[in-house]
């Protein structure tokens, strides 16, 4: 029984560990995607940073990644910046992966 148990707490673990990345990895790409966007728009330094910030909290509107797409999107239009939906959707899909290495290599 005690077996079980150890192997019970181990699947448990794991799951809050693997959790606990997603989440990182997610809020890396975001940061990256914030960075990207905010150069687009024509801001640096503290106000990039600032930015970015804000599109990582844009994640915690709804499950998933599309009130993160639509900030971005949307400010981007706003700000006059002629691009794609599919080029935002792509360099989401490029950061997620730089993000994964990043968090993982830590």
């Amino acid at each position: 029984m005690a077996s079980f148990d150890d192997r019970e707490k181990t699947y448990e673990r794991k799951f809050v560990h693997d959790e606990e990345t997603r989440f990182k990895i997610n809020a890396r790409r975001n940061k990256l995607l914030g960075l990207w966007a905010a150069e687009l728009l024509g801001m640096a330094g503290d106000e990039a940073e600032a930015y970015s910030r804000q599109v990582v909290r844009a994640d915690f509107d709804e499950p998933g990644d599309e009130d993160v797409f639509r900030k971005v999107w949307s400010d981007l239009e706003q700000g006059g910046v002629e691009i794609s939906e599919h080029r935002v959707r792509r360099q989401m899909a490029e950061l997620l992966e730089t993000a994964r290495q990043q968090v993982t290599s830590e």
